[in-house]
């Protein structure tokens, strides 16, 4: 059976090693790095490769520049706050190819670091493009990927290197695979399945995979509407799926167990979006016309604790209420609570589910394991192979 082949199976000393991140974090108007968890997490790899002797090529992208430069996705911002984490210089290059990256990469020396610019300034970056593929190469002698938050996407940077090059998994890699993994074979259960966000098309794939393994499945946030609707419930003015109800109620009749899939059985409902919305809690079949449902009921808390409070094993995706605003956060808090005192194996999707949290005042220590990856985590989850991870396995 093939083994993910991570960094502790070569010898770094002396060798360029072309390092892909993931570090397109959120930043302020000012350029600020406002959230550097996905840094912070890719630390362990970089300084054991530095500590190994190795000659750094760091690269990543910021943003969406879509093949072009933009001067506000540069990685200067990135690279400064790098040297501030680690404690030593991190010198940032202007391009990611090309003769003048040729020749600081030949200065560089055991123990330094070197970061390319934004690898999505280059349209063969998506194109997965052989020639940009090669011309990457050319910096390195080992390619070895960290951004599980891109091993989703068949990229030049996060897959095409595999191609030419020794590969190999970072720590964080191995992380996300070791807390993932065991929850797509046979997880200890009671299991438990926390699904929310806004649309069931990105969560077919989950309830699907799901669907008889866990044994429960909790169904709140907007995701929930489209549920209550297939019903045959009124839901208002609320965000609702109205072509996915039959695929809602398919889903339904797939669980196995009674009440295997458990939706949202109360829920507060406002007029107005705002910090200041007046709220009303109602039984989910009675949700006004003029009303938008925004969160859980205190009545699905209650169920939904009692439900993780027995459970060995837990996977969350999606908050359960437009959390964006105060008077709709609470069903999220609370389950949230519930989930990190359970003693549970606790597993938080990446992307909103790991942000949302982190607002509400939530530590990554508080659950057991916390992806980087959104979009990445969703797709495996759902059943699906991620070609930057299936390039490391030999």
């Amino acid at each position: 059976m093939p083994t993910l082949q991570t960094i502790r199976d070569f010898n770094p000393q002396g060798k360029r090693i072309l390092l892909r991140v993931d570090f397109n974090v959120p930043q302020d108007e000012q350029g600020a790095i406002t959230d550097d968890s996905r840094m912070t997490k890719a630390l362990p790899t970089i300084q054991y490769l530095l500590e190994k002797g190795a000659k750094l090529i760091i690269m990543s992208h910021l943003g969406r520049p879509d093949g072009k430069v933009n001067e506000n996705m540069r990685l200067t911002p990135i690279a400064k706050h790098l040297e501030v984490l680690l404690g030593k210089p991190v010198k940032k290059l202007d391009e990611a190819i090309g003769p003048s990256v040729h020749a600081e990469v030949e200065k560089l020396q055991d123990g330094e670091i070197i970061m390319l610019e934004n690898t999505r300034f280059y349209p063969g970056e998506e194109a997965n493009d052989p020639e940009f593929i090669k011309q990457l190469a050319e910096l390195g002698e080992v390619f070895v990927s960290d951004g599980f938050g891109v091993s989703h996407r068949a990229h030049a940077s996060s897959t095409g290197l595999a191609s030419v090059l020794p590969a190999y998994a970072g720590f964080l890699i191995e992380k996300e695979m070791n807390a993932l993994q065991p929850l797509m074979g046979e997880p200890k259960q009671p299991f438990t399945v926390i699904l929310g966000g806004a649309k069931i098309k990105d969560k077919i794939g989950m309830i699907d995979q799901f669907i008889g393994k866990a044994q429960n499945i909790l169904i709140g946030g907007g995701l929930a509407n489209t549920f209550i609707a297939a019903q045959g419930n009124e839901v208002g003015q609320s965000l609702c799926e109205k072509d996915k109800l039959d695929l809602a109620n398919e889903l339904m009749k797939k669980a196995i167990l009674p009440h295997q899939i458990i939706i949202a059985t109360d829920v507060v409902i406002a007029r107005e979006i705002s910090e200041t919305a007046a709220t009303e809690t109602v039984p989910a079949n009675a949700v006004p016309t003029d009303a938008k449902i925004l969160d859980v009921g205190p009545a699905t808390v209650e169920a939904f604790t009692n439900i993780i409070k027995n459970s060995a094993t837990i996977l969350w995706n999606g908050p359960l209420g437009l959390t964006e605003f105060t008077p709709f956060q609470n069903g999220t808090r609370d389950v949230a609570k519930a989930v990190a005192e359970s003693g549970a194996f606790s597993v938080l999707g990446g992307g909103d589910t790991a942000e949302v949290l982190k607002t509400l005042g939530f530590k990554d220590e508080d659950f057991s394991h916390v992806s980087t990856g959104g979009g990445a985590s969703l797709e495996f989850l759902s059943g699906k192979k991620l070609p930057g991870i299936e390039v490391l396995y030999r």
